[in-house]
């Protein structure tokens, strides 16, 4: 066999080798691939909360849960104003001291914001199309609860992150969104079904986020190295919000 022939071979094995190694590559990252089975628990949270606008014994488990928690007469804290967004910022946190996530700054930034942004759009509507009133009175904005949502959705962009490469630090973030949830129904702001339907909007956005983000990559201009994107929440004078920074 001539010395051709064997560089031929060895190119071809090389090529194959290589061809494989991609395959496997792309067939391994399943993070934006759209599946029913992670509709499952959401749509659960969500059709519960749904429920409970109409059927009665769902909104006498409302009062009931409301009235045992006034009993105890609870302080009246603040604190989730700021934990709904704690597992978005604890990512940023981490990856600053050297615990990389699933994705760099860039994408991580795009899929987190595209996430808030859809609890946003999803929440707000709802709470002036249904009117439900708040355990306190305060107005008719009560269902769903958007700080429940923003906290889920952050702990979830978290558990995508860090699920991988950190099963237990993934799962971490969820303490926080139960803290959210419970304390808006301890500050009297929220009944027990506005904060499960909360967590179910907040866990879609998030999968929505990771589904959506290829086409959103492409038409902000993925194919640019040099482009960097930022987007994070703040919280100012009683207000919350998202901030978006891109540079070229």
């Amino acid at each position: 066999m001539t010395s051709q022939a064997l560089r031929a071979q060895d190119s071809l094995i090389v090529n194959e080798v290589q061809d494989s190694m991609v395959s496997a590559s792309k067939t391994e990252d399943s993070s934006h691939q759209f599946a029913y089975r992670k509709l499952i628990i959401p749509a659960a949270l969500i059709s519960y909360g749904v429920a409970s606008l109409s059927i009665p014994s769902l909104k006498n488990l409302n009062s009931s849960t409301q009235f045992e928690i006034s009993e105890h007469k609870p302080d009246h804290i603040r604190l989730d104003n700021y934990t709904q967004f704690a597992p978005g910022i604890l990512v940023y946190g981490l990856n600053a001291f050297g615990v990389q996530g699933k994705h760099n700054i860039r994408d991580r930034s795009i899929i987190y914001g595209t996430s808030l942004l859809l609890v946003s759009a999803i929440t707000l509507p709802l709470k002036h199309i249904t009117k439900e009133e708040r355990p306190d009175g305060s107005n008719n904005l009560s269902f769903p609860s958007g700080h429940t949502a923003f906290a889920f959705a952050s702990a979830q962009f978290m558990y995508r992150e860090y699920k991988d490469c950190n099963f237990l630090l993934g799962i971490s973030g969820y303490s926080f969104a139960v803290f959210t949830g419970v304390y808006r129904m301890l500050n009297n702001k929220h009944w027990f079904s506005d904060v499960v339907a909360g967590a179910g909007f907040g866990i879609l956005s998030t999968e929505i986020s990771y589904w959506l983000y290829p086409k959103i990559n492409q038409l902000i201009g993925g194919k640019n190295a040099h482009s960097q994107t930022m987007v994070m929440p703040f919280y100012q004078n009683k207000n919350f919000g998202i901030g978006l920074v891109k540079n070229f």
